[in-house]
């Protein structure tokens, strides 16, 4: 057994370590973190990181926020684990709390974005099985999870090779295409399942008024709407879900990521005549909604509101407009879109933009590049504006050498 705790263990060390002992299906930087703070993160050599990506979006609220690592704190004092066959306080307060601030619908919990929304395609299923409904439709471009239904719904081809055949039963239609779902749509049809935003798909937001379109047709051909806000949820847009921008509420909206501020849990939430199809036995989460994750969520919630995050999402979106208008200003020919809602910000690019992120980290700046040619930031709603503009000076200096000849 080694001995040497992490954060004495050099990066070295480390990286040997998981070559011998993990199993190599990310691709990892070659930087061991052991630390961090609001948007700043520190390595085992005690480098430090300014963080406009934390925690792949989980870290809404910025590395280590005071009240999550306090209730925390607290909770593990006073119990761990019970399994779901207990009531259990923390988890009926979350409850009360997401449902009060989205639809008054009632919450299925579990650890992540991909279970989440796999209890929400299960649901959707068995409340169509009666009158032979099991189809789901969703958007090319989109991305839900990673595990077997989740990957299917996932409509970009690149992610199922090598794991075919797929999961039956879902039908693909082109984002931001109002018609295409229209003619999708058939007596089998259970539910449509979309992203407010894509995400991993680049950061791609739809026309004006297209959630309210889905919404009509779906109440007009009698499925289901499931909205994805594993990403958009939890106040990231500058409102609670992003379905609050269209009032186009869903019938399950599924939510995780920065749920708990961090600490891994996902949320299912469905309007309650929804609801009631999913009986004991049906579906289950050992772990989900245990005490532990259900006092950090309460501790986010409670963040966000003490401190006037929703708002504060707004101003943090415009602040990096007005950086990345004044780059695409002095190159315009390089700036292909500029995708800015709330704390979810894409920089489209003419061409490959993968060497930005290795560019950014050897300057002490860590984003993300997805499509190839996206720049995908999310930064943390407690990001100070002095922390944006260095990030973005970072960003100006690195960006004008992706014009150089390919």
């Amino acid at each position: 057994m080694p001995t040497t705790t992490p954060d004495l263990a050099t990066t070295h060390d480390t990286i040997a370590r998981f070559e011998r002992f993990v199993i190599g299906n990310y691709r990892r930087f070659p930087v061991c973190l052991v630390r961090g703070e609001g948007s700043e993160i520190w390595d085992a050599e005690g480098n430090c990181y300014l963080d406009f990506f934390p925690g792949w979006g989980c870290n809404l609220l910025g590395h280590c926020p005071p009240r999550i690592v306090e209730a925390v704190r607290e909770q593990v004092g006073m119990l761990i684990h019970v399994p779901n066959t207990w009531y259990m306080g923390p988890q009926g307060d979350l409850a009360q709390a997401l449902s009060e601030r989205s639809f008054g619908g009632q919450c299925f919990f579990c650890n992540s974005g991909a279970e989440a929304n796999e209890a929400a395609i299960k649901l959707a299923r068995a409340h169509g099985h009666a009158q032979g409904r099991f189809k789901i439709i969703t958007m090319e471009g989109g991305f839900h999870g990673r595990t077997y239904a989740s990957l299917t719904a996932t409509a970009q081809p690149k992610y199922h090779v090598g794991f075919e055949p797929m999961v039956p039963g879902f039908e693909y239609v082109p984002y931001d295409d109002l018609e295409a779902v229209t003619r999708a749509i058939d007596d089998q049809t259970a539910a449509v399942m979309v992203e407010p935003i894509q995400g991993e798909g680049g950061v791609r937001m739809p026309s004006p008024g297209y959630l309210a379109g889905l919404r009509r047709i779906c109440d007009e051909q009698g499925v289901l709407l499931i909205l994805d806000e594993v990403q958009t949820g939890m106040g990231r847009t500058g409102t609670w879900f992003a379905y609050e921008h269209e009032g186009a509420t869903p019938d399950i909206l599924t939510c995780a990521k920065a749920l708990a501020g961090g600490v891994a849990a996902g949320v299912m939430i469905a309007r309650p005549e929804v609801a009631a199809v999913l009986k004991p036995g049906m579906h289950a989460s050992t772990f989900g909604g245990n005490p532990i994750a259900c006092r950090a969520a309460l501790a986010a919630v409670e963040t966000i509101e003490a401190e006037g995050l929703l708002e504060r999402a707004i101003a943090i979106g415009e602040r990096f407009r007005g950086h990345f208008e004044r780059i695409r200003s002095r190159h315009p020919a390089l700036v292909r879109d500029i995708r800015v809602k709330g704390v979810m910000i894409g920089l489209e690019l003419d061409r490959d933009a993968t060497f930005v992120v290795d560019a950014c980290l050897k300057r002490g700046l860590l984003v993300n590049v997805t499509h190839g040619n996206v720049i995908r930031l999310l930064p943390a709603l407690t990001i100070r504006d002095d922390q944006i503009d260095h990030g973005c000076s970072i960003l100006a200096d690195v960006l004008p050498s992706a014009s150089l000849p390919n």
